[in-house]
């Protein structure tokens, strides 16, 4: 009798492993399905535009004339929230994770889980509303007194609308993508790790010097690659913000442009040759996005086997 309840639940454990076998096995194929049906789409309507004669093309130049100012402003945009959001994430995430009481810790990380589940138009009207109009008047100082740096050359645009002000509201909205990730990864350090860094005499910040940050760093640029991911694909809130113009050096003069903004700002009304424009900007930024995720996962990959904590 015992044998064969064995027998019967060995057998019904094996069926189980199976269906679930396919059922991942099925997950990972429709995934790829997926892609590849985007891809394809996108290559299939992209290639009009693509061999278009130049003058079809908005500007008359060409797309490639078209759409590197757009691909430019979009580096741009991208670049600007990393660099500001990155080195907040990274410190707000220790102190909740090191050095916050555990109660304010709560608290905390529960406010910044709250603030990547904001819409991103509700961002965007804050930044147009607000932001721009308060940031304008230190983009007149920094055109009077920094301007000779081609960055903040001058004229400052009146309205605040400009690519940094774009890049401020990219980085307030990667800002929790990339807290909430390194803070789990943070947590996650072996505690025998820690507990050895200070029983050698390390100071708190010498153990997550030595122990916490090489242990969490392929984390961490898993999570700056995923808000660069957002950054680069973000659209109503960059729409709202950015008014549309020709490429600029300039961080603070009007001007510059997204590709996800200017395809949302232009599909509505587009037709004919437009569309397979905007398409084609699309597959521009669809490359883009894969080429960082790939060269994320290579990062990732070749830090694995060693990562300064194991």
């Amino acid at each position: 009798m015992t044998t064969t309840t064995l027998t019967n639940s060995t057998a019904a454990g094996r069926a189980g492993d199976k269906v679930f076998s396919g059922a991942t096995l099925a997950a990972g194929i429709l995934i790829l399905a997926v892609l590849f049906g985007v891809a394809l789409f996108l290559v299939v309507q992209a290639v009009p535009a693509l061999f278009a004669n130049p003058a079809d093309i908005q500007g008359g130049q060409g797309f490639w004339a078209y759409i590197w100012p757009i691909v430019i402003g979009t580096l741009i945009a991208a670049i600007i929230a990393l660099v500001i959001a990155t080195p907040i994430a990274i410190g707000v995430a220790l102190f909740i994770s090191h050095f916050a009481p555990r109660r304010l810790a709560s608290g905390l990380g529960y406010v910044i889980d709250l603030l990547a589940a904001i819409p991103s138009v509700v961002y965007g009207a804050w930044g147009a509303a607000f932001l721009s109009r308060e940031i304008s008047p230190a983009y007149g100082w920094l055109a009077e007194n920094m301007g000779w740096l081609p960055i903040f050359q001058g004229p400052a645009s009146a309205t605040g609308k400009t690519i940094l002000t774009a890049g401020i509201v990219l980085a307030v909205m990667v800002l929790p993508i990339i807290t909430s990730m390194t803070r789990e990864i943070f947590l996650q350090t072996p505690k025998l790790h820690e507990e050895a860094a200070l029983a050698l005499g390390a100071t708190r910040w010498e153990m997550i010097k030595m122990a916490v940050l090489p242990f969490g760093r392929p984390g961490i640029i898993s999570a700056v690659m995923l808000g660069l991911g957002r950054a680069l694909g973000e659209t109503m809130a960059v729409a709202l913000v950015l008014s549309s113009g020709a490429l600029t050096a300039s961080l603070i003069q009007s001007g510059n442009q997204t590709i996800a903004a200017e395809i949302a700002l232009n599909f509505p009304e587009a037709g004919g040759i437009k569309v397979n424009t905007l398409i084609a900007a699309g597959l521009v930024l669809f490359v883009i996005t894969l080429g960082v995720n790939m060269i994320a996962r290579w990062i990732i990959t070749r830090h694995k086997e060693f990562s300064g904590a194991n």
